[in-house]
């Protein structure tokens, strides 16, 4: 009679277990199909699962960001968590004039800069890409032997030209060619109108294009 009735708590508990994680994979998938906005508005009212979707989101994405800035991994891990630290406790600041994902670069990129985030290497495979202003590229690294000689010769030279540039010049050839913020972003993260990013960003790259001239031309 005990072994019967243990067996079926055991049996009771496996199915209430089971009920209770498809309803948290449920509820999980319904946060990943919501924008950023709709879960900052979750989370403003109470729920902290929204939260951690935007974390989830957000975290590797700011990382690799932050990274580009400061150039060591304990310092990105502060940043980052700082960051998110403050978006927590000031939940009730975000307003819908700017997209979540602006307010919390704006965030993070503040406290690099305030933790000595001056200099950068951008792990960067295209020099603009995006917008048709040049064609070189880094070759793959699946190519053979000599490509990937080639292909490692050539990062550094970007890396070089790179640091060679002005700060402001090098956040936003980051922003635009490897985070692929819009101009409209990183005009509000930057706090600066669009027109100037825009200018900026060209002059950045012509600045970079200068300066790997004689090696793309070799």
């Amino acid at each position: 009679m005990v072994n019967f009735l243990e067996k079926n708590k055991l049996i009771l508990n496996f199915t209430i277990e089971k009920k209770f994680n498809i309803q948290m994979l449920g509820k999980r998938l319904e946060r990943m199909r919501d924008s950023d906005e709709t879960l900052m508005h979750k989370f403003q009212d109470g729920d902290e699962t929204a939260f951690d979707e935007l974390v989830e989101r957000y975290k590797n994405k700011l990382s690799n960001h932050i990274f580009y800035y400061v150039k060591n991994r304990e310092m990105v891990e502060d940043i980052v968590q700082n960051a998110f630290v403050r978006i927590y406790f000031n939940k009730e600041k975000y307003k819908d004039v700017a997209k979540v994902s602006t307010w919390i670069y704006t965030i993070a990129i503040n406290l690099a800069k305030t933790e000595l985030a001056k200099k950068s290497r951008a792990e960067i495979f295209s020099i603009t890409g995006k917008d048709g202003e040049t064609d070189f590229e880094i070759p793959d690294s699946k190519a053979d032997t000599s490509d990937n000689l080639m292909r490692s010769e050539l990062k550094e030279v970007i890396y070089d030209g790179i640091d060679m540039l002005e700060d402001k010049f090098r956040e936003i050839i980051l922003m635009r060619d490897v985070d692929e913020l819009t101009y409209e972003e990183i005009a509000t993260i930057l706090d600066i109108p669009v027109g100037t990013v825009k200018s900026r960003l060209n002059r950045a790259r012509l600045n970079l294009r200068d300066i790997l001239q004689d090696y793309i031309k070799s």
